[in-house]
């Protein structure tokens, strides 16, 4: 099978040659040589058109490399860290804040020392709803569901709102993503005696560079990933760089899972993401079976920020409900519980309704 394989150049993206009098690549517009081993790493499969159709592509295994170096140490005798006794949950604020409730479990809050050996955050967003925009949307998303029991509508439950700022990890790569899929197209058509139907099916192979900047991943165990997940996206065009003037007012959630252990997620959504769009450049058949894909990423680097959130935790019959507000755009999430007597009221009157039409119906045919 005959493959392509092309280098690009790193100085000005033309595509380098092997230059034999070297034994160096060479770039034959701006003249810049690389050696070899440094562009090994680079290969990729490029062409599409095999030799026999019926032997797959061969193609590498997903490749993630990412840059674990350390940041700056964030030591600021002026910040505080206060830790929850019941839920372990551990948040930054400056010493005048009244942080008299935890915003995960509403526990009160115990200041517990000084911030010390934790990373600097390279950016914040800050917040650009307040308190009493996020309580009105609290109870416009409230008073929408029709079963939701009232005591999620009182007045009482929406002063438990917080506004914290949630650590994440963002992370910036490039990739080469290459998928393999098994396309088929149907073609039916009939004589005077049978109908016929013709399946044909083709090796169809999609490969695409991309770049991908501040994919976010949740660096704290107390924030559910679903629900951090949920009031995505926030504007990273709006972040600016850190200064711990943001967190007056506010309490900061302090990161409890790192860089590292936060690259796997980062993969994930980076390779799904890079799936989907090439999956979107194949058209015209019945259907589309993924066969194989890889996913190579180079250098990766990531960035820690804060993002603003309101967050309120309640229980209600033993059970926690967490409600979350993306306190840039103002986006709403959250699970509540439903009210038994009112299903069961709606139940019942659809009993009765349909009890009556059918009735009305048996009468209309002279069963009763």
């Amino acid at each position: 099978m005959a493959v392509n394989l092309d280098y690009k150049c790193p100085a000005c993206g033309g595509t380098l040659e092997f230059d034999s009098a070297t034994q160096k690549m060479k770039c034959p517009f701006c003249e810049s040589t690389f050696d070899v081993s440094d562009l090994q790493q680079k290969d990729t499969v490029l062409d599409t058109q095999e030799a026999d159709m019926g032997q797959p592509q061969q193609m590498q295994e997903d490749s993630f490399d990412w840059n674990t170096s350390g940041g700056e140490q964030w030591n600021d005798e002026n910040m505080s860290v206060f830790v929850c006794k019941s839920c372990g949950g551990e948040i930054v604020a400056d010493p005048t804040t009244a942080a008299t409730t935890c915003p995960y479990c509403g526990n009160a809050t115990v200041l517990s020392g000084r911030l010390s050996g934790v990373l600097k955050p390279n950016y914040v967003i800050p917040f650009k709803l307040n308190k009493e925009q996020a309580k009105a949307k609290l109870k416009e998303y409230t008073s929408n569901r029709k079963f939701a029991p009232r005591a999620f509508k009182d007045e009482n439950r929406l002063e438990e709102i917080k506004g914290v700022y949630v650590p994440f990890w963002l992370f910036d790569s490039n990739i080469n993503a290459s998928v393999q899929y098994e396309g088929t197209t149907v073609r039916t058509w009939r004589d005077s005696k049978y109908q016929y139907t013709e399946t044909s099916f083709y090796d169809i192979y999609r490969q695409g560079n991309m770049s991908f900047s501040n994919i976010p991943v949740d660096g704290s165990t107390k924030m559910p990933d679903d629900l951090m997940e949920s009031i995505e996206p926030f504007n990273f065009g709006e972040a600016v760089d850190f200064q711990t003037a943001y967190l007056a007012g506010y309490l900061a959630d302090k990161y409890d899972v790192g860089m590292e252990e936060s690259i796997p997620r980062a993969n994930e959504r980076i390779k799904h993401s890079a799936e989907d769009t090439l999956r979107g450049t194949v058209q015209g058949y019945a259907t589309v079976t993924p066969r194989f894909s890889s996913v190579q990423l180079l250098n990766g680097v990531s960035k820690y920020a804060l993002y603003p959130v309101w967050i309120l935790n309640t229980d209600y019959k033993g059970e926690k409900y967490t409600f979350a507000m993306n306190g840039q755009t103002g986006k709403f999430v959250g699970n509540l519980p439903i009210a038994k007597g009112k299903l069961w009221g709606l139940f019942a009157g659809v009993t009765a309704g349909v009890g009556a039409l059918t009735y009305l119906i048996c009468m209309l045919l002279n069963i009763f």
